[in-house]
């Protein structure tokens, strides 16, 4: 327990921001300048009369319906609060006031915090966004896009470039050129000869040959359903992280009950993420029929289906398609969501029936997917995999 004895009336005015609203009048505390502002910012999202008198009720609450009156208010709370605050207290004003209209608004889109969420929200409205609220829209998506980049490229290229690598080494190398002198010594300490100061290698290890510049293929196959919105856009900056590496032949590959492929759009993740369209149903099948037709080379091919697995389509063709690939040598890994909220709802039964073909099914956080990216490139066991780094 901490020594330091917090002051009565600092206690007082901290439940007091707590509590809010009427349930507040208890405190007797009066509050003043910036706090008297944090609790206004706080009070319009979650005040107002219903659900109880603590800010932890679910009520209504009163921003008005003007995009200039909320943009003010997102301009207050990006001045009182840290930006992680920010953005939670932005996707409840979504979910709890219905401000997507309002999202339409230019100055609205200028105010904002950018972040996945509205990311999100905002391809929804790709299709009803008028003219002027298009580039600013942009320029949110491109502000989150960039940041993704740069969490998540530099760990993703290393991860996948080592994977590489390692998966590529062979025990017989044909050529001097070929031979992994560092690790082969390592691996012959045990014949060092120190009468002639020298090992001798019974044991080459070697970075193996490479005849073909492409390695892997590697196909993302995302399910652009409303509850995916995430999920798309991380598989938008993966994909296009993938893209850039010589190594891998990247496909993306975007679907509801049509499919649209997306590869061509790689090179610039903003309007790949503008040329999805979330919503609507979903036809997994159908997805991967069109997936089949990409392989050329199953041994050497990664297929990442992103998908909560509530099938639209034909189930029994789908679980046919999957062992299919399967049992052609392709590694498929059904991810029920690429983001960090966890576990999602999932079709627990279409799940249980992938992992019974050898279809590995689990939700992955966006920094782990570099991680699974290697194991997978190496075929490492992703059951086990799934298990030790996501419980």
């Amino acid at each position: 327990m901490n020594d330091v004895t917090i002051p009565d009336d600092e206690r007082l005015r901290r439940w007091r921001m707590v509590l809010g609203g009427e349930s507040a009048d208890g405190t007797g505390v009066a509050l003043e300048g910036a706090d008297a502002r944090m609790d206004a910012a706080l009070e319009k999202l979650y005040g107002g009369g219903q659900g109880g008198g603590s800010r932890s009720g679910r009520r209504s609450a009163g921003l008005g319906d003007s995009a200039p009156t909320v943009a003010r208010w997102l301009g207050d709370i990006r001045a009182y609060f840290p930006s992680s605050v920010v953005q939670v207290m932005q996707k409840d004003a979504i979910e709890r006031l219905n401000l997507t209209r309002l999202l339409l608004e230019p100055e609205m889109l200028e105010a904002v915090e950018p972040d996945v969420h509205l990311v999100g929200t905002l391809l929804s409205l790709n299709k009803v966004m008028p003219d002027r609220a298009r580039e600013s829209a942009r320029a949110v998506v491109r502000a989150v896009v960039a940041e993704l980049e740069r969490r998540l490229a530099q760990r993703t290229r290393s991860a996948v470039s080592g994977a590489l690598d390692r998966a590529s080494r062979t025990l017989r190398p044909r050529r001097a050129a070929d031979i992994d002198w560092h690790r082969t010594i390592r691996a012959n300490l045990r014949n060092y000869l120190p009468e002639h100061g020298t090992v001798v290698p019974e044991r080459l290890i070697g970075h193996g040959r490479r005849d073909q510049a492409v390695e892997r293929d590697v196909v993302l196959c995302v399910d652009q359903s409303g509850s995916m919105a995430a999920s798309v856009v991380y598989a938008g900056v993966f994909g296009a992280v993938l893209a850039s590496m010589r190594s891998l032949r990247t496909s993306l590959v975007v679907f509801d009950t049509a499919v649209v492929d997306l590869t061509a759009q790689l090179h610039n993740p903003v309007e790949l993420l503008f040329g999805t369209q979330l919503g609507g149903g979903t036809d997994i099948n159908r997805a991967l029929a069109y997936c089949q037709g990409l392989v050329t080379r199953p041994r050497d091919t990664i297929l990442v289906l992103i998908s909560d697995l509530y099938e639209g389509g034909v189930r029994a063709e789908m679980l046919q398609r999957a062992a299919a690939l399967t049992g052609a040598g392709v590694q498929v890994i059904a991810l029920l969501a690429l983001s960090d909220e966890g576990a999602p709802a999932y079709d627990r039964e279409n799940a249980a029936a992938l992992a019974a073909l050898g279809v590995p099914a689990f939700a992955c956080t966006p920094d782990l997917f570099p991680d699974l990216m290697a194991a997978a490139i190496q075929r490492r066991d992703l059951k086990e995999w799934s298990e030790r780094n996501l419980g």
